[in-house]
């Protein structure tokens, strides 16, 4: 095993010691898409102990273009993201444990994993990386956020007790944005998020903590810029996630996104644990021709007929199935 890792052994930054550090350490990654599939194969290649990945959606045709571990057969046959993506990695490296969960990620899911020794997000959605962020916190567990959409990525590393979390940086959970199914994405601006959180990964998991990047950092693959953004004085003593005094609200069921099926109507209802700004969804809607009156708006997605109230209420039609809804509500209106 020595020989697979060779290359890796001789840099400086890495060596035996940090060799036998990865080899002992467990990641969890949120979300087997395009950030996904980049980060768990570099970390299984690298020969990280343990990879759990967990995700609730299958391989479409239009996962592709940019998530690499997948291939026309699982789109063809819809496999589950984290059932093929843990075939594709063992096939990889035999000696990496791979765990694949095919499961929408609630506090309950994460609370599993209190013991890993690192989190990954690679998520498309802001209510997920919430209760990521409040994990971290409560159990102490580093993660590293990331995000890519368009040609923009950035990333960022939270050590828990010692830099500003996820809500100190926010302050509210953002909605209305672009996502990759309104904007688009290349991947060039997926694999370059990937690296910039995996490097970072390999540090901490390695035992190179003090090489470990202190800003937030943004780019643009298309316009060739760069920002590094210090985002240490942002840290927030009365900070309801990381304060003196957390109560970690978005793990408590009443921060949650709740979803019910109307009975006999074919049709989900989801109820967003926060406001939804109604000017801002019209804006990131505005491609989809919407229609709209005093009360609500409403368009169509992805074949299925989406009415949105000025409350963030949504009735997604056409589907009694509250994971596929949801996914479609966070995909457009939520990210």
């Amino acid at each position: 095993m020595n020989d697979r890792y060779s290359r890796q052994i001789l840099f400086n930054g890495i060596k035996k010691e940090g060799q036998k550090n990865l080899s002992g350490s467990h990641v969890v990654i949120v979300g087997a898409g395009a950030l996904g599939s980049a980060s768990s194969e570099m970390l299984v290649r690298a020969g990280v102990g343990k990879v759990t990945i967990l995700d609730r959606d299958y391989v479409e045709y239009s996962n592709l273009q940019r998530q690499q571990l997948y291939t026309e057969a699982d789109a063809d046959e819809r496999i589950p993201k984290a059932a093929a993506a843990e075939a594709r990695l063992q096939s990889i490296n035999r000696d990496v444990d791979v765990e694949g969960i095919i499961e929408d990620v609630v506090p309950e899911t994460l609370e599993r994993y209190q013991h890993a020794d690192l989190i990954i997000d690679a998520l498309d959605n802001f209510a997920t990386r919430m209760i990521i962020n409040d994990t971290s916190q409560k159990y102490h567990i580093p993660w590293i956020y990331g995000a890519c959409v368009a040609s923009y990525g950035l990333s960022y590393t939270i050590l828990p007790g010692e830099k500003p979390c996820l809500s100190c940086i926010l302050g509210t959970v953002p909605t209305g944005g672009d996502t990759c199914d309104t904007a688009g994405v290349i991947s060039p601006a997926v694999q370059m998020t990937a690296s910039l959180q995996t490097a970072e990964a390999l540090k901490l998991l390695g035992g190179n903590k003090e090489a470990l990047r202190e800003e937030l950092i943004q780019f643009d693959v298309w316009t060739n810029e760069t920002r590094k953004i210090g985002v240490n004085r942002l840290k927030d003593t009365g900070c309801p996630s990381c304060g003196e005094n957390p109560q970690y609200p978005y793990l408590q069921a009443g921060n949650q996104t709740r979803t019910a099926v109307l009975c006999g109507r074919d049709t989900v209802q989801i109820r967003p644990p926060h406001d939804v700004s109604f000017d801002a969804l019209k804006r990131t809607l505005a491609p989809y021709s919407p229609k709209m009156n005093s009360y609500l708006l409403q368009v169509s997605l992805e074949g299925k007929r989406v009415v949105l109230f000025k409350d963030g209420r949504a009735l997604v039609h056409d589907t009694s199935e509250e994971t596929e809804a949801l996914a479609l509500y966070q995909r457009y209106i939520s990210g």
